[in-house]
């Protein structure tokens, strides 16, 4: 990872020292707007490629684990907060806002944990904390046994509304 900022940092200056030759010897105002924002687009790409191997680097494909939560309508269930854990270590806590519940209701995926796992068996426990049905807190656990192999494994926390029970139902899934 620091080798990353090195490269980083190795590179603004560069970019920046062609921004400012070039606008020393552009002749007119448009051609230096033209410049600054193909450099500006330089640096998101360069960003973004950065962003992408730093990734790699920190959570290559054979150890990787990501959990993601999605909501289904959200009637019976307003959500407040997320525990969750793998094999009893607390991975990631996530207190909703408004907003975030907002973009959840509209079909968003939130990815909770991102991180790296040993192939073999695991469990993951998910808590969540909100308010149920009549206006009642509520707090609700699913939990998943699963096998790590050698490919990133993917898991989804889903809370899906019960219409016929007028409950909220929290299930886990692996994702193929």
């Amino acid at each position: 990872m620091p080798m990353l900022y090195r490269l980083l940092l190795a590179v603004m200056p560069l970019i920046l020292f062609l921004a400012i030759s070039s606008q020393s010897q552009a002749a007119e105002p448009a051609d230096l707007q033209r410049e600054v924002r193909a450099l500006k687009k330089a640096v998101l790409a360069l960003n973004r490629d950065l962003f992408l191997l730093e990734e790699e680097l920190l959570f290559p494909g054979h150890t990787q684990v990501s959990v993601f939560l999605s909501l289904d309508l959200g009637d019976y269930f307003s959500l407040d907060s997320v525990q969750l854990k793998i094999d009893d270590k607390e991975l990631a806590n996530h207190l909703y806002t408004k907003r975030e519940l907002a973009a959840l209701r509209r079909g968003g995926v939130q990815r909770l944990f991102l991180g790296n796992l040993k192939s073999g068996e695991h469990e993951l426990v998910a808590f969540f904390t909100g308010v149920g049905p009549s206006g009642r807190d509520y707090r609700r656990a699913t939990s998943l046994k699963f096998s790590k192999g050698i490919s990133p494994k993917l898991l989804e926390l889903r809370i899906v509304d019960l219409e016929a029970k007028q409950q909220p139902e929290f299930s886990v899934r692996e994702w193929e």
